[in-house]
């Protein structure tokens, strides 16, 4: 291993919050609700943006729409971490769009990810600040540039919604709304009240505008027993607790849409308690469109290195990571289908 390697290694753990362990009962399995395989998205911040749009080219027949807020193009880090570091984050070489796409049709056609023709009525929604300093705009836009020319060379995906959001001064983080000393910043819990509603505009790309206007979120929150989960036994590298959102409607057997939304790195809930699942805004509007939101959290390790706990989109739980075999996808797909999601999805 070069020094330059040992050199990044050592920066990206020092870079990991300490944060405080939260204490929590893991609670039961997850409820079976009625589920509306018509309204399913998956969003994400940073890594999880990047994980957004795994989970949306892997399993697009369940996943079919995708937000992806300050994070690049699908396969961009190539199972390289160095990659990861450089080129998709800082965009220094910038990310070889042309290349990720023409990569993406070959591993869709070997049947590594998803039949690309089940993105045909697709809404994706790609947001990112032009104060980004960790992710720079420069790989936002290549991750808007991937949909976009993965929709024109493509067959049969004329009909894909591609939304280039990038034009909003924020930072690395999730505007919320409110006004706040922190949208400049990137700083824990990473919501900037920057007085955008980031939560609500998703709500809207990825299922229309909504009927009324959002209150105070009054369905529960749930945790859940993450280990359960576990593809065929195997260690998806997740905390033992995860959340669940669901509206009054939903528990009440009324067909519910689903948002899956990955929180970014030292976002999960040992760095910064429940902030991301209670107060990033899905919550609310999760009641307006009668969609559960399933909050799945990461867990920090240094075998394998991932000090901030963040998702895999580099390759640490290995090197099918970002395929239909990657272990922490796989977990993804058993826990939706445990929501009640139907298998033929």
């Amino acid at each position: 291993m070069n020094t330059r390697w040992v050199a990044r290694l050592i920066w990206l753990a020092l870079l990991t919050s300490a944060g405080s362990a939260c204490a929590k009962d893991p609670g039961s399995s997850l409820p079976k609700l009625k589920m509306d395989a018509g309204r399913v998205a998956v969003v994400g911040l940073s890594s999880g943006a990047y994980m957004a749009t795994q989970a949306n080219l892997a399993y697009p027949e369940l996943f079919p729409n995708a937000a992806m807020v300050a994070g690049g193009p699908y396969g961009c880090a190539g199972g390289k971490l160095d990659v990861a570091l450089g080129s998709c984050m800082k965009g220094v070489p910038e990310p070889d769009v042309a290349a990720l796409v023409i990569t993406a049709g070959k591993r869709s056609a070997a049947g590594e990810i998803g039949a690309l023709q089940d993105l045909a009525h697709s809404r994706i929604y790609l947001l990112h600040g032009t104060d980004d300093a960790l992710v720079t705009p420069t790989v936002a836009e290549a991750g808007a540039h991937f949909y976009e020319q993965l929709r024109d060379h493509t067959p049969g995906l004329t009909s894909m919604q591609v939304h280039d959001d990038g034009q909003r001064a924020f930072a690395h983080n999730l505007p919320v709304v409110g006004s706040g000393d922190d949208c400049d910043k990137s700083v824990a819990p990473y919501l900037g009240h920057c007085g955008f509603d980031a939560a609500g505009e998703i709500f809207a790309q990825m299922f229309g505008k909504p009927s009324h206007a959002p209150g105070q979120a009054r369905g529960e929150l749930r945790s859940f027993d993450q280990n359960t989960l576990r593809p065929d036994g195997a260690d998806a590298f997740m905390a033992d607790t995860g959340y669940v959102y669901v509206p009054a409607a939903c528990a009440a057997g009324k067909p519910c849409g689903l948002v899956v939304a990955f929180h970014g790195c030292k976002q999960n809930a040992d760095a910064v308690g429940e902030a991301f699942v209670k107060d990033a805004g899905f919550n609310r509007w999760a009641d307006v469109y009668g969609v559960a939101v399933l909050y799945p959290q990461t867990r920090a390790s240094f075998a394998p290195l991932n000090p901030q706990a963040c998702w895999d989109w580099w390759g640490y739980s290995g090197a099918d990571y970002d395929s239909r075999h990657g272990v922490q996808l796989r977990w993804l797909v058993n826990a939706v289908h445990a929501l009640g999601l139907p298998a033929g999805h």
